[in-house]
């Protein structure tokens, strides 16, 4: 649930004198930090498609398109749940050893395959590889104390970004002045990957996680459970095991949940901003997915210098980076003009896709992509955060979780329909023109419901004062507020919450 500073203040303890314990610190952070960078060196990655196409594997275009990429959505629906809850049943370090075999088994197979179902089955453990992505963004917060869990999760991103942005430099560097070939930058990759699962083989295994090991002991200055907080009377005794008597499954956070769920779906804040993460992440990574066939097709060249997959992601991942930052200083009342916000930058997105539909120009192809991706990462930390504000750190974990779970699941449904061969079979080029209808639709939705709310507070501050802006508050903050008790003082318009970890994206 969303804090106040001063409440947050009391709960986290003070961080360590300097000495032994900071050095250790120190240590650890950049332990962590190396290995999200490591994890991220992939080089061959922006050149798959152009692999596959071309004289080291000669598949065709319909095969790529329409048999082999399709089995990444479908592997990621099958996977997603099953490793989100190994990730905390296992306490994580095992899930992220799982997760390093995956990317060695995708290099493996893209090095060795030479058949359609060797592909698919590349597909399938890369779909492991990015529901296992979850493990690291929840490791790093297991192994520290809340006080550092700020510091600790920007030291995380800023590996992890500048480890996807050296990567798809590095790549670009060497197929376009190095003029190595896809399959050398192939086996570069599968050398990075095999170093940093050797990485993860020194990592510490937590004794503690979110869901199934809550019980015991964590470090020290870790919190507890905040559905513990938001319910006093009912957290366990201290020592208590979940699963030794009946009454321990009555109190477990499980349990207990659902109850704290559905009450704050209520919130109208909530739900917009999931809709949004639901039906906007299912385009946006539809695009990502296949927009490398979609260069292929617009700038066939058998001349693999001047492919530069490598530097179209690279800028996509800075411009996403800035304007991820950016959003952080957007101050509007949410409330009011988040509709409109998420109409224009929908819109915007459904113009850059038929302009990668409809133009010849592989530059112009690129230029689309990069700011398409950097529209959406511009309002990724907003939804982040007008999410969680409302929430309980496991409540937190459990949305996130669903809309995931429902955006993978629409994905899913729309690659069957539109690029499977069991079903429409599209072109890549048709398929763009089907996703630029489908950003469409969704801008109409969004554009009617911000006129709507418009008119509704039009017609309210006509009759009364302009009200504050309504944010979304904790379940701890509505009761304050139904008690008559002050509430936590805003920071930029919303309640104070503690740092969240970044969404990981995969690159097809």
């Amino acid at each position: 649930m969303a804090l106040s500073v001063p409440e947050v203040e009391k709960q986290m303890p003070a961080e360590p004198q300097p000495g032994h314990e900071q050095q250790s610190w120190w240590c650890l952070v950049f332990f962590l930090c190396f290995y999200g960078f490591m994890a991220q060196m992939r080089p061959g990655e922006s050149f798959i498609t152009p692999y596959l196409l071309g004289p080291d594997k000669n598949f065709t275009q319909t095969q790529v398109t329409n048999e082999i990429t399709p089995v990444l959505s479908y592997s990621y629906l099958a996977v997603l749940v099953p490793i989100f809850l190994l990730t905390d049943y296992l306490c994580y370090k095992p899930v992220l050893l799982l997760q390093g075999l995956s990317y060695v088994s995708v290099w493996l197979l893209l090095l060795f395959g030479s058949t359609v179902l060797h592909m698919q089955f590349m597909e399938f453990f890369f779909s492991i590889t990015m529901a296992a992505r979850i493990a690291y963004s929840s490791y790093i917060f297991s192994l520290v104390p809340p006080a550092r869990y700020q510091r600790m999760a920007s030291y995380s991103r800023a590996s992890v970004l500048l480890g996807v942005f050296t990567s798809s430099v590095l790549g670009q560097l060497l197929v376009t002045v190095g003029r190595v070939a896809f399959s050398t930058l192939n086996y570069i990759s599968l050398a990075f990957l095999t170093f940093s699962l050797v990485l993860a083989l020194f990592l510490k295994r937590p004794k503690r996680s979110l869901f199934f090991n809550h019980g015991v002991p964590g470090p020290a200055g870790a919190a507890p459970s905040e559905l513990d907080q938001m319910n006093p009377g009912q957290a366990k005794a201290a020592g208590a095991k979940p699963g030794w008597l009946p009454a321990a499954w009555r109190d477990s956070t499980f349990v207990r949940m659902p109850g704290e769920l559905g009450r704050a779906v209520r919130l109208p804040q909530l739900r917009l901003w999931s809709l949004w993460w639901v039906f906007n992440s299912a385009g946006y990574y539809l695009i990502v997915y296949y927009v490398h066939i979609l260069w292929n097709v617009v700038h066939p060249t058998t001349d693999t210098t001047r492919v530069y997959n490598g530097a179209a992601d690279a800028a996509s991942t800075l411009l996403g980076a800035l304007t991820s930052f950016a959003a952080g200083f957007v101050k509007i009342r949410w409330a009011l003009w988040a509709r409109l916000v998420i109409a224009v930058v929908t819109v915007l997105q459904a113009g850059l896709v038929f302009l990668m539909y409809k133009t010849d120009d592989i530059w112009l192809c690129y230029a689309a992509f990069v700011l398409f991706r950097g529209s959406y990462q511009f309002l990724v930390p907003i939804a982040t955060f007008q999410i969680a504000a409302s929430l309980s750190q496991e409540l937190r974990a459990l949305v996130f979780g669903i809309n995931t779970f429902l955006a993978t699941v629409l994905k899913t449904v729309i690659t069957l329909i539109v690029s499977d061969k069991r079903g429409l079979g599209l072109p890549v080029h048709s398929q763009f023109l089907v996703y630029f209808v489908y950003f469409l639709v969704l801008f109409a939705a969004y554009f009617l419901a911000a006129v709507l709310v418009g008119l509704r507070h039009f017609q309210q501050s006509r009759h009364q004062p302009l009200p504050a802006a309504q944010e979304l508050m904790s379940p701890m903050q509505e009761k304050a507020t139904q008690d008559g008790a002050q509430l936590p003082a805003l920071e930029d318009g919303v309640f104070a919450v503690g740092e969240l970890s970044p969404q990981s994206e995969a690159k097809a």
